[in-house]
């Protein structure tokens, strides 16, 4: 079969088919989070049941990343993509019209599944497109994707939810999969050094990988809710995760055709590369759910108006990323990579001063500030961690890749989650204990506000009450606000801390376009 090199497809309309369900599925992963409580009361299901619609979607996603390679070596890229895009369409669709939470559920599950191979496929396919001088502005251009994604999901969903209804959050993948479908249909082509696997399957290796993930997942995801090691069910989950991940790793190692590749690590530029992209991934997940955190529970904003404080951070990515892919064509990715960092620890340091009296501009320009840091890791990073990589094993070195941003991701949301609920009981306990008799300056507030009740004529027990309920709200508030602020400093000590691994990169090579040969 002839690549799509040898066809003459332009490379332009193949980065637009591959975009297309990357970005669906990209936007997918955040869009579902503010419609949580809307499909609650239509369903008719718990607070715990319902975060299941998150859930079993980042579990499937999780399993699937990793063998996306695998699976294409055994099905053929091409067919593999477009049964993938037409299946995370379906289950979308079927998601929309889903009756009950149970059904939501397994269509997620399956949506999940589809959706985790899209990534992958989309970023192998891309860094074969384009010519190695090049593969630089092709990353920049799926970093824009990529970014872009979490960041307009939550807002979007927001506005679809409160001016449509929640099951159109899923209705509007529709159109676009089956463009996507059409085009990769008539521009997608394998090339010529993919052969369709006559191989034996291992079957140990997808069993292994499937439980060991997904108890991960689901550990991650639920630890926090369930009091972590205090729950029975997460004790089971750590275990079962350990035992499984652990046996994956022996029988992955010594099958002749894995379902995971990793003896890829031996490669120590990429190993690398993936350790500082889980740490990305960590930082940059956690930070994008506790602005919008922040900015909802404290400072009384709106889901819409939570996510026009990101979007700037998004327009700030999307603006610097095609000046980043030039740039990378000409100097060392690892110093870019490092400029990045310094800024995105940069940006942490300015949400540290968050105070509950801070203005719209005030959130505005850290998230800038950070929008610009990951365009400079991102595409670099990205392009100098894969560039050490043979054609034939992309597919698998972009689905591991992929598989630890999210799963940093994860770990970043669980350990920020955690990290909220524990420093704010913290600061709460030292708060109060400046609320005392002995204390003038708290005797006078209570008195005042005291005062202020008993003259719209409530009586002196309940005024007093009333005046000490304020007080409580106040020092709850303030309470988390120094919690949010102690949790973005540990996130920008984060990207510091990975800094010297960037050493362990391997130079990059200097590819020059055909006409600057002489």
């Amino acid at each position: 079969m002839k690549s799509a090199e040898e066809k003459n497809i332009n490379k332009w309309l193949i980065t637009i088919t591959v975009m297309l369900p990357a970005i669906m599925e990209i936007v997918d992963t955040s869009v579902a989070n503010v419609a949580l409580p809307h499909m609650q009361g239509s369903l008719n299901a718990g607070t715990d049941e319902v975060t299941w619609v998150l859930t079993s979607y980042l579990v499937s996603n999780a399993v699937v990343l990793p063998m996306t390679g695998w699976l294409a070596g055994i099905f053929g890229r091409k067919r593999f993509l477009i049964t993938c895009i037409t299946l995370f369409t379906l289950a979308s669709l079927m998601c929309g019209a889903a009756p009950n939470l149970g059904l939501l559920i397994f269509f997620r599950v399956l949506q999940g599944a589809a959706g985790g191979a899209l990534i992958p496929m989309s970023q192998a396919i891309m860094m074969e497109t384009f010519p190695p001088y090049q593969q630089g502005m092709a990353m920049a251009i799926f970093g824009v994707g990529a970014m872009f994604g979490p960041i307009i999901g939550p807002a979007l969903g927001g506005w679809i939810t409160d001016n449509l209804n929640w099951r159109w959050i899923f209705y509007i993948n529709i159109p676009i999969g089956i463009v996507a479908v059409v085009m990769a249909t008539f521009f997608i082509y394998d090339p010529s050094y993919i052969k369709r696997a006559r191989t034996s399957i291992d079957y140990w290796g997808l069993m292994l990988l499937t439980v060991g993930l997904g108890a991960l997942q689901i550990v991650l995801d639920k630890g926090q809710q369930d009091d972590w090691f205090n729950s029975g069910f997460i004790v089971a989950c750590s275990v079962v995760t350990a035992v499984a991940l652990s046996a994956l790793i022996y029988v992955e190692l010594n099958h002749p055709h894995p379902v995971v590749n990793l003896r890829l690590f031996k490669n120590v530029s990429f190993s690398a590369g993936n350790l500082i992209m889980f740490a990305v991934g960590f930082c940059l997940y956690s930070s994008i759910m506790l602005i919008p955190m922040f900015l909802q529970t404290l400072m009384g904003y709106n889901a819409t108006m939570a996510g026009m404080v990101l979007a700037p951070g998004g327009v700030a990515t999307l603006i610097c990323m095609p000046f980043v892919g030039a740039i990378i064509q000409r100097y060392d990715g690892r110093k870019v990579v490092f400029v990045g960092l310094i800024i995105a620890a940069y940006s942490m340091h300015m949400m540290q001063g968050f105070t509950l009296e801070a203005a719209y501009r005030d959130f505005v320009w850290p998230r800038v500030v950070l929008g610009v840091g990951l365009a400079m890791i991102f595409v670099p990073l990205t392009t100098v961690t894969l560039a050490t990589i043979t054609r034939e094993e992309m597919g698998n070195a972009t689905g591991i890749f992929s598989l630890l941003r999210n799963i940093g991701g994860s770990v970043g949301i669980a350990i920020a989650a955690t990290l909220l609920a524990r420093y704010g009981q913290f600061y709460q306990t030292s708060l109060v204990a400046h609320v005392t008799p002995y204390n003038p300056l708290a005797q006078s507030q209570i008195a005042v506000l005291k005062q202020a009740m008993m003259g719209r004529g409530l009586g002196p027990v309940a005024a007093e009450q009333g005046a000490l309920a304020i007080i409580y709200g106040k020092i709850s508030r303030q309470a988390y606000m120094l919690s949010y602020n102690r949790i973005f400093f540990i996130v920008g000590i984060a990207f510091v801390v990975i800094i010297p691994l960037l050493l362990l990169l391997k130079k990059p090579v200097k590819h020059l376009p055909p006409g600057a040969v002489h």
